[in-house]
């Protein structure tokens, strides 16, 4: 008896626990079972939550535990959107951004008003509320791109800054619309209003950065490194209201904000990812599927009407939109599908209008019903509108994912002999793994899940339990480290009876094309700058080499400062070293500041038009004195000094200068030194390589580099 007491019997579900295993196990079911069916899981969670909602079998109300977990859903989407967009490809592409998004604002205005008036008769405020819902959307598909590899294309990038543009003003639209209402539409409503969104704007663009580089400069623990981000959202989501816009435009504004300082293949955005997706987005999409009433489609001819009249009119609007989109910038048609897909889910700023604009009572019928700005049916109709949007939303851009990823994984495959990154970190400093780690998947290609190596050197003739022990605790915690970001890091332990000749044997074993070496522990820039260790590693082996000295998280660095001395291009290993550097820009989204002689500066030139970054170059050819570069280097800026092993092609006696050039001009800042690779390529490069007069400096580059680039620009 006292078991069927506990059991819930009654519905709505009220027991706290059942509740959230029923959610649970939908947000957990819905992928596999509609896995199996190819239908996305994103349909499959908002169809559950019709099945389970008050409108259906009634198994859980939409109450405030729900709303408060969807909203957070919704704002975590808009989070996302804005924190994962290439911000250089962003900036680039401001202006195809901008067409998009007057595109979809302006047809769905303009065709959504002419058929409200003259299909559904509704009067002028009306009919542009109800266009200014088509106008808007709601990024539902943006999660499940993620999965294919295909947030950073540049279709993806114009869909989510065309969003931002038709969201803010299809909200503007209806605040002035319920300003109009409460006969507050003046003057002074305009000034409030453009004052209040310019200091918004402020707040969150130039001063959360500021805070945000502050506090994950100074805090390194994970879990609050992550409260401190979700609480970044909330805040710049309630800036927003106060403003006078919705929260979702504070959210994607705080994505923006901390886009530099989240690496995409940080720890840290990797969490944000995983909590997002695994707890507050299915929560928002189990919510919007509660409110589907099937009943009102059944029952009332007006709702059908209204409801099939607005998806008809939404879908087409944002169809034209992102058919004017591809023909005006020369996209493909699965390029057209990712934008269509991205736009045509009507669902969060749908929501707000329909919802205040139903509460806005315009007087009562002589029956004392009250007269709605938005009526039952336009409520009723949104809903469905919402249904069926978000379904053809979801499997279009799910078609157009699936053929770009299909199409780029095909090249990757072809090329995957020719371009197999090895990345050998020698650890034996606890204190050093995380930084050694995460600068390792800073310059990692995208696509390389498997081929990263830690190493730690047990002294055969002296070693203890003890010693060993230790070297397998290190091992562990920097396996843990790459775990954290997805990645699978192979462990080396190796007894020997020199350290350098343990990492050079396994460099040669292994196939290695990249060292990353940390700086060595003592604190002062001495003659011995680098150490008799990486001194003699640097003797011994050929792979491209990069020492890393941390003062600051590399995810705070605003910028990478990168000095080139003079014929670095004829250098055997110059594309490799360049890719690396590339990534980190396309992994950081941080600047990059080249300095170097003219004839490098148009090599780089070149390949930037091939492979856009956010980069600047200027002319410099001495590397005797930094006083002209430590002019402009502050305290947040990463040098990078691209040195060469004595009596190689670019080598420079004044690299011997090098301890003390750093010790006087950049004492305060994160370094890294680049020793680009001597072998490893086939004789054939080799010979147009060391003979400069076979080929320009342009021609031996792309001879040297080309399927490099090509696969960079597809894995960064």
């Amino acid at each position: 008896m006292v078991f069927l007491n506990i059991i819930e019997t009654s519905l709505p579900l009220t027991n706290p626990v059942l509740k959230f295993l029923v959610i649970l196990i939908i947000i957990l079911a819905a992928p596999i079972l509609l896995g199996k069916l190819k239908i996305p899981h994103i349909l499959g969670l908002i169809i559950a939550g019709a099945i389970i909602g008050p409108n259906g079998f009634n198994l859980l109300l939409r109450d405030s535990g729900i709303i408060l977990s969807g909203t957070a859903g919704l704002l975590y989407i808009m989070f996302l959107a804005g924190l994962e967009i290439d911000m250089a490809e962003f900036k680039r592409n401001s202006s195809k951004s901008f067409l998009f998004g007057m595109y979809t604002f302006l047809i769905p205005m303009i065709i959504g008003i002419l058929v409200s008036l003259y299909i559904l008769d509704f009067s002028m405020i009306t009919s542009v509320l109800l266009a200014s819902m088509f106008a808007s959307h709601t990024l539902i598909a943006y999660p499940m791109l993620g999965k294919f590899g295909v947030t950073k294309n540049r279709a993806v990038n114009i869909a989510v800054g065309g969003t931002m543009i038709t969201d803010i003003l299809a909200l503007l639209v209806l605040a002035v619309i319920i300003g109009m209402h409460n006969g507050e539409v003046n003057t002074q409503f305009w000034i409030k209003l453009t004052i209040s969104i310019l200091i918004f704007g402020f707040i969150v663009l130039y001063l959360f950065p500021i805070i945000g580089r502050w506090f994950l400069k100074r805090y390194q623990d994970k879990v609050s490194q992550y409260i401190f981000v979700l609480a970044m959202v909330f805040l710049g989501s309630f800036l927003a209201e106060v403003a006078g816009v919705e929260a979702i435009i504070g959210a994607f504004l705080t994505g923006l904000a901390l886009n530099r300082l989240i690496p995409s293949t940080s720890p840290l955005m990797n969490r944000i990812e995983f909590v997002g997706n695994a707890i507050f987005i299915p929560f928002f999409l189990i919510g919007v599927g509660m409110l589907v009433n099937y009943k009102a489609f059944i029952s009332d001819f007006e709702t059908i009407k209204v409801a099939a009249v607005m998806t008809i009119t939404a879908t087409s609007c944002k169809y034209i939109a992102a058919w004017l989109t591809q023909k005006s910038l020369n996209f493909s048609i699965d390029e057209r599908r990712l934008i269509f897909g991205l736009s045509n889910a009507q669902a969060a700023a749908t929501l707000a209008a329909v919802l205040i604009g139903y509460n806005v009572i315009l007087g009562e019928t002589p029956d004392g019903e009250p007269i709605r700005l938005l009526g039952e049916s336009i409520l009723n109709g949104a809903i469905i509108m919402i249904l069926i949007t978000c379904t053809i939303a979801t499997f279009v851009a799910q078609k157009g994912a699936q053929n770009i990823s299909l199409s780029e994984s095909q090249y990757l495959e072809r090329e995957e002999n020719e371009t197999e990154e090895r990345i050998l970190i020698p650890i034996s400093n606890p204190d050093t793994v995380e930084e050694l780690i995460n600068f390792s998947t800073l310059i990692k290609s995208k696509n390389n899940k498997h081929g990263l190596y830690a190493l730690n050197i047990v002294l055969n003739n002296t070693s203890t339990a003890v010693e060993n022990q230790r070297a397998k605790k290190i091992l562990e915690k920097a396996v843990d480290m790459a775990a954290s970001t997805d990645i699978f890091l192979q462990r080396l332990l190796r007894y020997d009876l020199n350290i350098v000749n343990g990492i050079t044997g396994v460099v040669k074993e292994n196939n290695i094309t990249d060292l990353v070496l940390g700086f060595h522990s003592e604190k002062a820039i001495s003659e011995n700058f680098l150490g008799k260790l990486t001194d003699g590693i640097l003797s011994n082996s050929d792979a491209t080499t990069f020492v890393y000295k941390s003062v600051q998280p590399m995810a705070t660095i605003k910028r990478h400062v990168i000095v080139i001395s003079a014929f670095a291009e004829n250098e055997i290993g110059f594309p490799f070293w360049l890719l690396k550097v590339w990534n980190i820009s396309r992994n950081s989204g941080a600047k990059l500041l080249f300095y170097a002689p003219n004839r490098t500066l148009e090599i780089l030139l070149e390949i930037q038009k091939k492979h856009q970054i956010e980069a600047e170059f200027k002319s410099y050819n001495t590397w005797s004195n930094f006083s002209e570069i430590a002019a402009e280097v502050s305290v947040n800026d990463n040098i990078i000094l691209v040195l060469s092993r004595e009596n190689k092609t670019s080598y420079d006696k004044d690299m011997k200068k090098t301890p003390d050039l750093i010790g006087t001009y950049f004492p305060v800042n994160s370094f890294i030194l680049i020793y680009p690779r001597q072998t490893g390529i086939s004789e054939e490069v080799l010979m147009g390589l060391n003979n400069p007069s076979l080929l320009p400096p342009i021609e031996k580059l792309d001879k040297v580099a080309k399927d490099i680039f090509n696969y960079f620009k597809r894995s960064s």
